[in-house]
């Protein structure tokens, strides 16, 4: 066993392939050890960030997804800060940015190795990566599968195109980012909060079903008829 992982690190693509996984238990472990904020203390940041604050958002909640932090304590935590609408707009700010790290990271240390040993059906699940649309990776998003870094980096292993991977991100991202949001301002300030700004959650969730059912219907008529 050891001798072969021995052979088997000598290949470049394997190397930078472990280091990608040392990242993510690195995360791991990392999430499991990080303090968990007030959330009273955190209308005060916004102040405190002045006009940084739209910059200092989406990056720092892009740093805290690509750390494998769940998306909704970040939507959460920027609905507190900002307030319901401004809060969702930077939460889906930093989700697209965190999801172009993630694939990017994912694509330079695991895609070779990934790509060397795809055979059988893995390697027609690995087509269906590249011949994956919007709509496509709206309804793997929307699956309970694994959180949204984790999600980012294993699509960067595959062949996945990345613009309609960035977009069915930011799509998939949008019905649960003005919800979180206007719960998180809720939390942080109860009474101020105008909940017709989650409203949009509600026409997007409703979007979302539009797109996966007709994505559903495409892929059912693309499929060969029985004989």
């Amino acid at each position: 066993m050891i001798p072969t992982v021995r052979r088997l690190l000598r290949q470049p693509s394997a190397r930078r392939f472990a280091l990608l996984l040392l990242l993510l238990a690195g995360f791991g472990v990392l999430l499991l050890l990080m303090p968990r904020p007030d959330p009273a203390q955190l209308p005060r940041l916004a102040d405190a960030l002045d006009g940084y604050a739209p910059v200092a958002a989406i990056a720092g909640g892009a740093l805290l997804l690509v750390a494998l932090v769940p998306r909704t304590f970040v939507t959460l935590a920027a609905g507190a800060i900002f307030g319901p609408l401004e809060g969702a707009g930077y939460a889906l700010g930093a989700a697209l940015l965190a999801a172009a790290v993630g694939f990017t990271v994912g694509r330079l240390l695991g895609r070779e190795f990934v790509a060397e040993r795809v055979r059988g059906r893995l390697a027609r699940l690995d087509g269906w990566f590249a011949r994956q649309n919007v709509l496509g990776v709206v309804t793997v998003r929307l699956l309970p599968i694994a959180g949204f870094g984790l999600v980012s980096y294993g699509y960067g292993t595959t062949s996945a195109r990345v613009l309609p991977f960035l977009a069915g991100s930011v799509i998939a991202s949008a019905p649960t980012a003005f919800g979180y949001a206007a719960l998180g301002a809720a939390v942080s300030s109860p009474g101020h909060v105008n909940w017709y700004a989650a409203a949009p959650a509600s026409l997007g969730l409703i979007a979302s079903v539009v797109l996966i059912h007709r994505w559903w219907r495409a892929e059912r008529r693309r499929r060969p008829s029985p004989a």
